[in-house]
């Protein structure tokens, strides 16, 4: 059947009858067939073929399969085949460019050791030219110095030639009435370099020594002792003093005993010359017993004169020594303002004893006028006096009588009425003050005279002084005329026109300058002693003894690294300051005039502006500081050199305005247990042109840590140890200092270089002013009557805040030495206004406000530790100070300005063809 099938099948299906049953089956088992093929081949193959190939890889190498199962990493490799082919010819090419940079790079630096080559030659070229400029630099010294040598021979300090102790070759003049110091004074025992020695003798080794009142040998031995002329040693002594006086009446010597006692002096030497006798004064009737005596060829100082015994020139008026052994209190001294006070002016006296009446001869005023003067204009002075208090134009007090006792006095002399504490009372309603010379015009002075004037002065009266051939107390080294009124007899009938036309700021100067007079050569027995001193050194044209300074212990510490310079402190911006100093540390001369100031500048200080600052030759004092080089004359009379007399341009800024051609400056910094502000502080200096030395005034008791790095800066940093917490240690005058300029900067203080130099530079064309950065102001509160510190922002200034300002060291001195205790005592209290107290003295003293430069108000260091300024009772005692200081100033010294000192170009655009120019200005 099969076979018949496929039969049909291949024969077309076509049968007997059967064909289509055919062909269905036969399409039935294509089917089956096809599935059961299809079957087997889905499964047996692939399992056969697993099989096959597991047995070939089991066969090999396990490392070397081909067709087995793989790890991951392996099928990872895989992956990133293209990728790594990729990253490859990246850096293919990266490194075929860096190979052609190389090949530049070579070359170039083959060019550049071309070019170093090229340059050592031009070095080496260079070295010979300069070596050969030291040559002629050195041969051009050379003949410098020979020059020199030449046309100034070398001088060396004179011998000092001592006369022998019985020395009598000394010639004598006519009459010692005569003497002079030409002819009275022997000046081989007193060199230039002498130092001018004092010798003192002893009065208890004397009789008449049980005779001196008591208070005033105790006042005498007590100055004499702190003096620091005076010597032990009487073979080198320029000068021998002897107190005589003043002495009590009931043991008083007889005039002969006594003369007899000074002849008998072991150094008197036969005529007593350069011996001074003084006799000093404490109660208005002080006798002038030494009249009576002869005493040679020996200065006399007293407060009583007759004109057949003063000598000028020679002899000394001086002033009553009215607090011998007590200190005045500036507390109890009434105000300098307001101007005008109660009575125009005042006098009580009586006299005792006159010469006959003008009145009595009955002489007509044109009669005198004539030239017939009277014998005593006393009666017309107290006719026209009454007169003027009977008009009721203005309140006067004039009285000549007595209401008790008067005090004794000499002949025609006004004798005093009251007790010393009345008088006071009724001087300090007082605007004049009427001092009325004696009727005898052989008296030249008397101590009562001399009384009134040291109470007139000390409450703030103006003297008016009728007798113009009165010597007032040392009238040859002061100018009275800027405190007192001198005025004839002949004009009382104008006296009331003269007093009433003066203004008030004329008024206001000369009470001021009444007060220094007061304060400087009456107040104490020091003043008093040491300004006789004073007259006799310089009329000898002998140089002043310097001044102390204060030693200073430095505290040992370790320099770490050299300090890096902040940008910022060094960048100038846009202000070009021009050439600078760039030497190492030099200090000011010293003593560069010392030799000529005295004889020199006496002149000078007398025709110098007004103020009690430039009045005078000389104060008792007469500090001839050892850093002192520009402030010229004996003492207080100081004027600077100079003022910015120099070139133009280049020459001008080289020279720093003509005045010094080489100066620096010394950074004191006072600071309190705040090291790291402390050393960021003095990083910040690191660079600084100009700078010559920081001394750091450690004001703590505790000792700076032992591991603590100073930074090294360039230049020597002092750190000073103090003996207590004071801010007035910030103006010791430490002998560390050795220049004038002082910069005072607080350890907080952010200041730029540039803001340092143009300050610097600005001082040493005012150097008697305040030169710095913070301007502060003063005002008058009238709800409260008193005054106020204000540190707002204004257009006027009357302080600057020594926080960052420069001054003299001179000021140092008399803040430390001159002014008032009471001032430095304040501070110690309230731990305050130190810079306060320095703007006061300098005001008071210059009559000049300072000068604030221009910051870019980086003044405060923003981050650092809260500073005591920023407490609230901070300004409470600030207002609390600037009133005690007025108080014991007796006026507002502070002045206002509105002035502050910009470069010559700041914030100017320049032209682009006027560049160049900047550089020279």
């Amino acid at each position: 059947e099969l076979m018949t099938g496929y039969t049909m099948l291949r024969n077309g299906g076509v049968g007997n009858g059967g064909q289509p049953w055919l062909l269905r089956w036969s399409s039935r088992i294509r089917l089956t067939w096809l599935s059961f093929t299809l079957f087997v081949i889905l499964v047996f193959f692939p399992l056969i073929a697993h099989y096959y190939l597991t047995t070939i890889d089991d066969a090999d190498d396990a490392g070397k399969r081909i067709f087995g199962p793989r790890t991951g990493n392996e099928l990872c490799e895989v992956k990133h085949v293209q990728d790594l082919c990729r990253i490859r010819e990246s850096v293919s090419e990266e490194l075929l460019q860096l190979e052609a940079k190389r090949q530049e790079l070579n070359s170039e630096i083959a060019k550049l050791n071309l070019k170093i080559e090229a340059c050592k030659k031009s070095i080496e070229n260079a070295k010979q030219d300069l070596l050969q400029l030291k040559n002629v630099i050195s041969q051009t010294e050379h003949s410098y110095k020979e020059l020199m040598a030449q046309n100034q021979p070398k001088l060396s300090l004179p011998i000092r030639l001592l006369p022998d102790k019985d020395d009598a070759t000394f010639p004598l003049p006519k009459s010692n009435r005569n003497c002079r110091l030409h002819n009275c004074f022997d000046y081989s025992r007193c060199p230039l370099t002498s130092g001018f020695p004092v010798y003192v003798y002893n009065s208890d080794d004397y009789s008449f020594g049980s005779s001196l009142d008591p208070l005033i040998k105790q006042a005498f031995e007590a100055t004499v002792r702190t003096n620091v002329y005076v010597t032990e040693n009487a073979n080198i002594a320029c000068v021998y003093i002897i107190l005589v006086g003043e002495m009590q009446e009931p043991v008083m010597p007889k005039p002969t005993e006594l003369e007899q006692q000074l002849h008998s002096l072991p150094y008197w030497r036969t005529d007593g010359h350069n011996h001074l006798i003084i006799n000093l004064s404490r109660k208005s009737e002080t006798q002038n017993f030494i009249y009576n005596i002869s005493t040679g060829r020996a200065m006399i100082a007293q407060s009583t004169f007759y004109d057949v015994q003063y000598r000028p020139g020679f002899d000394i008026v001086v002033s009553p020594l009215v607090h011998a052994m007590s200190e005045p209190n500036f507390l109890e001294i009434p105000p300098q303002v307001p101007v005008k006070r109660k009575y125009l002016f005042s006098f009580q006296g009586e006299k005792i004893e006159s010469l006959r009446s003008s009145l009595q001869e009955v002489r007509s005023f044109e009669e005198e006028i004539e030239g017939n003067a009277p014998a005593d204009y006393d009666d017309r002075i107290i006719t026209t006096l009454k007169a003027v208090q009977d008009s009721k134009l203005d309140f006067v007090l004039v009285e000549f009588t007595c209401k008790n006792q008067p005090k004794a006095s000499l002949p025609t002399e006004w004798a005093l009425c009251g007790e010393r504490d009345d008088r006071l009372e009724l001087l300090k309603l007082s605007t004049f003050a009427l001092i009325i010379t004696p009727g005898d015009t052989h008296l030249v002075i008397s101590a009562g005279c001399a009384m009134r004037l040291f109470e007139a002065l000390e409450v703030g009266a103006i003297p008016v002084v009728l007798g113009e051939q009165v010597q007032l107390p040392y009238n040859d080294v002061i100018r009275w005329n800027e405190a007192a009124l001198i005025i004839p007899k002949p004009r009382i009938t104008e006296v009331h026109f003269l007093l009433r036309s003066i203004s008030d700021n004329d008024l206001l100067a000369m009470r001021r300058q009444g007060r220094f007079l007061w304060e400087t050569y009456f107040s104490t027995s020091d003043n008093v002693f040491s300004t006789v001193l004073a007259i006799i050194r310089t009329r000898i044209q002998i140089p002043a003894a310097p001044i102390r300074e204060e030693a200073a212990v430095e505290i040992p510490h370790r320099s770490g690294k050299a300090a890096g310079t902040d940008p910022n402190m060094a960048d100038n911006g846009d202000l070009d300051l021009g050439p600078v100093e760039t030497e190492p540390p030099y200090a000011s001369p010293k003593y560069l005039r010392n030799f000529t100031l005295t004889a020199m500048d006496i002149y000078r200080n007398w025709n110098s502006a007004p103020g009690p600052f430039h009045l005078f030759p000389f104060t008792p004092f007469d500090p001839v500081l050892p850093s002192e080089a520009k402030f010229l004359g004996s003492g207080t009379g100081f004027r600077p050199i100079g003022g910015g007399a120099g070139g133009s341009g280049k020459e001008f800024q080289a020279a720093l305005g003509g005045n010094v051609p080489r100066e620096q400056f010394t950074v004191v910094m006072l600071t309190y247990e705040r090291e790291e502000v402390l050393m960021n502080s003095l990083e910040r200096l690191n660079g600084l042109p100009y700078l010559n030395k920081v001394v750091v005034v450690w004001n703590s008791p505790k000792l700076p840590s032992e591991d603590l790095l100073w930074p090294d800066i360039g230049v020597p940093i002092m750190v000073v140890r103090t003996e207590k917490n004071s801010l007035n240690n910030r103006f010791l005058p430490w002998d560390e200092i050795e220049t004038e300029a002082i910069l005072s900067i607080d350890d907080d203080a952010h200041l730029r270089h540039d803001e340092i130099m143009f300050g610097f530079r600005v001082w040493r064309e005012a150097r008697d002013r305040i030169v710095g950065f913070p301007g502060r102001y003063h005002a008058w509160d009238i709800p409260h009557q008193s005054w106020l510190y204000n540190s707002n922002y204004s257009c006027e200034l009357s302080m600057v805040l020594t926080g960052a300002a420069f001054f003299h060291k001179y000021y140092a001195y008399l803040y430390s030495y001159v002014m008032p205790q009471a001032i430095r005592d304040m501070v110690d209290e309230y731990i305050n206004c130190e810079d306060i107290a320095m703007n006061f003295l300098v005001s008071h003293l210059t009559r000049k406000p300072p000068i604030k430069v221009t910051s870019r108000w980086t003044f405060r260091c923003p981050g650092c530790p809260q500073a005591l300024s920023h407490d609230d009772s901070h300004f409470h005692e600030r207002h609390k100070c600037i009133n005690f200081f007025v108080k014991v100033y007796g006026y507002m010294p502070l002045l206002y300005t509105q002035f502050r000192v910009d470069s010559v170009l700041f914030k100017t655009r320049l032209p682009h063809d006027k560049t160049k120019c900047f550089k020279f200005i």
